[in-house]
């Protein structure tokens, strides 16, 4: 994809897994980390010329868990063929226990400029329920280290956590807006299936919140961070001025973005193809010069316009009617008339004739609606 200007590269590798997480990862295993190494280098060589990026997010897993010295062969291999441009937004993810004064260095000569932290609470019986291992110590550190070496910060809050009341995740967020960084990502813990959480509700050792309370607290996650300064301009997305990741907004601009490494997914603006989610598999797949491939999903004009229609509305802005029309070349009203109206009735959703969005009551349920566009 030569006019993809964005990029983003899985690195897999966490120190455990927690019990909600479902994401492709690999724990205690840094006996791949050589040859991870090495099959990322040779799915670099796909590309037939350099990329000039705008953005570069390197996501996870764990990140950080490469260290200073794997942080910099990270780059290192990237070198030759994806090349930030000089105002790009490069991403690292991180745990906060991994964020050291060396590590900080190692982000900054890399050209990092925004560390987006793994955080999840400041609250210690939240991180225990959460099967995390730092601390609230641990995240006020390595967010004075971010901040004071210049980095724009993110920080990821999740309610409706096992056990979790609405005073807790009150006390979370005052504690969350004083450490005074740029962006906020609000998200409710989701039960997926095959994680250790969901084999637990199963037996009745865990709970989830009820929906009502859920609700309630991701009203409070709103009310609390634009009361700070923070502009909620995504369902699930906070930021100071000046603070939004551009690389998600090119992700939900739809354009085309490049991916790298196991469960990665890149797309053209109608093909995404995912690499295979196995860790193991996609790392014997490259080293052998095999396809390493888990899934294509290639979708007709319509079905990208319905998807690009989604997540734009996801967005606090709304979806423009005319920007659409041009960018799809199909109006709104073509694909979700019925269903809009339907929105508007129930006070779900705004449309001045121009720009269509969702009101908070419709942000708050937006996940149900999307099966009526899709």
């Amino acid at each position: 994809m030569p006019d993809a200007r964005h990029a983003y590269v899985h690195i897999p590798f966490c120190r455990h897994r927690c019990g909600y997480c479902d994401f492709t990862l690999v724990a205690g295993r840094d006996d791949l980390l050589a040859a991870y190494f090495s099959a990322l280098g040779r799915e670099l060589e796909r590309l037939q010329q350099p990329l000039e990026l705008d953005t570069l997010y390197l996501g996870g897993g764990t990140p950080s868990h490469l260290g200073s010295d794997g942080l910099r062969r990270l780059f290192s291999l990237f070198a030759p063929t994806c090349r930030p441009v000089a105002a790009a937004e490069v991403t690292v993810e991180a745990n906060p226990l991994d964020v050291t004064d060396e590590w900080v260095t190692a982000v900054k000569d890399c050209g990092v400029t925004r560390v987006s932290l793994g955080a999840q609470s400041l609250a210690a019986a939240t991180l225990a329920s959460l099967d995390r291992d730092h601390t609230p110590t641990d995240v006020r550190r390595a967010t004075d280290l971010l901040l004071a070496a210049g980095l724009t910060v993110s920080i990821d809050l999740m309610t409706a956590t096992p056990g979790q009341t609405p005073a807790a995740v009150a006390a979370d967020l005052e504690a969350i807006t004083a450490l005074g960084t740029q962006h906020v990502s609000v998200y409710c813990l989701t039960w997926e299936p095959g994680t250790a959480f969901a084999s637990q509700r199963r037996k009745g050792l865990l709970r989830p919140v009820p929906e009502e309370t859920e609700r309630a607290m991701f009203e409070l996650a709103i009310d609390h961070l634009e009361a700070a300064g923070y502009e909620h301009y995504e369902v699930s997305n906070f930021a100071r001025p000046g603070g939004r990741c551009r690389h998600n907004e090119a992700y939900w601009d739809c354009r085309p973005w490049e991916a790298f490494g196991p469960g990665a997914a890149r797309f053209n603006g109608r093909t995404r193809i995912t690499n295979h989610r196995s860790t193991t598999t996609w790392i014997k797949r490259m080293l052998a010069a095999e396809d390493a491939t888990g899934e294509v999903e290639t979708m007709t004009a319509e079905e990208a316009a319905r998807e690009r229609l989604v997540v734009g509305l996801r967005r606090r802005a709304g979806v423009s009617r005319k920007a659409f029309t041009n960018a799809s070349g199909f109006s709104v009203d073509e694909l979700a008339k019925a269903a809009l109206a339907r929105w508007q009735r129930a006070g779900l959703a705004e449309d001045d004739g121009e720009t269509v969005c969702l009101t908070r009551a419709g942000l708050l349920v937006s996940d149900s609606l999307w099966a009526e566009v899709l």
